[in-house]
């Protein structure tokens, strides 16, 4: 099921059959939602340790066809500032992440065998910052209950045995009206909870667009808050803007 974490958009209809669509149906449906050309965003994360100290960063977004593209720069504190994040993904192939680390002076590639860690000191992995190919999991929808006052199909999602994945499955909340994702554990390879993300919208014209995600590692006891700020959607960002040269030119 793809667009689950990083980027969340669209807006499908329920027709209200229920119990007559099958698991891998509800994936579909959260799979072809509406999504803009294009989104832009200001971002504000909050990690929290487990002595409950916190850190934040001001962080800038530009993706395309629903993050398949994507660009970070970090702009604050500045430690972090000038920082870059670059991600292009390739369907039956490996994706493309590149992490420009200014102190350094030096481009970091990510690979595959890296997509368990951290990003950024956050509690999403670089995997989680990638899209979820829908024909890559199986689907089986266990029950239909409530969260956060949404009633939702709870969906569990496990990677084909050819997959390599962090994550031995994960089980998500979708809402019945919209099908956006509005709560999701992923399990580690023992099958043992890892982390629990639960996320908020906005609707903004015929979109619905994410203002608020945070995420849980609940074996390590730290969380990451994202706050999304400045919606843009459909400006007609150019696909030349991905590109390793781009990491080390910060937005105005």
């Amino acid at each position: 099921m793809r667009r689950l974490i990083v980027l969340f958009f669209g807006l499908s209809i329920f027709s209200g059959i229920g119990w007559a669509q099958t698991g891998y149906d509800i994936a579909k449906k959260v799979d072809q939602r509406l999504e803009p050309a294009d989104l832009t965003a200001n971002l504000t994360m909050v990690l929290t340790n487990s002595k409950g100290k916190t850190r934040s960063n001001t962080i800038r977004s530009v993706s395309m066809k629903g993050g398949e593209k994507q660009m970070i720069w970090f702009l604050a504190p500045a430690d972090d500032k000038g920082v870059a994040f670059l991600k292009i993904e390739h369907p039956g192939a490996d994706d493309e992440m590149r992490l420009w680390l200014p102190a350094f002076k030096k481009v970091r590639r990510i690979s595959s065998s890296k997509k368990g860690d951290s990003f950024m000191g956050s509690d999403m992995s670089y995997e989680d910052m990638t899209n979820r190919e829908l024909d890559e999991y199986t689907y089986k929808l266990l029950r239909e209950e409530p969260v956060n006052g949404v009633d939702c199909f709870v969906l569990e999602e496990t990677p084909k045995p050819e997959i390599e994945s962090t994550y031995s499955k994960h089980v998500t909340w979708i809402s019945k009206q919209d099908y956006t994702v509005v709560k999701e554990e992923s399990y580690d390879l023992s099958g043992v909870v890892k982390k629990v993300k639960t996320v908020e919208y906005v609707t903004r014209g015929k979109y619905i667009l994410p203002v608020k995600m945070f995420v849980e590692d609940v074996q390590k006891n730290h969380s990451t808050l994202l706050k999304f700020e400045k919606l843009e959607v459909d400006t007609g960002v150019k696909a030349d803007l991905f590109r390793e040269r781009n990491l080390k030119r910060l937005p105005r």
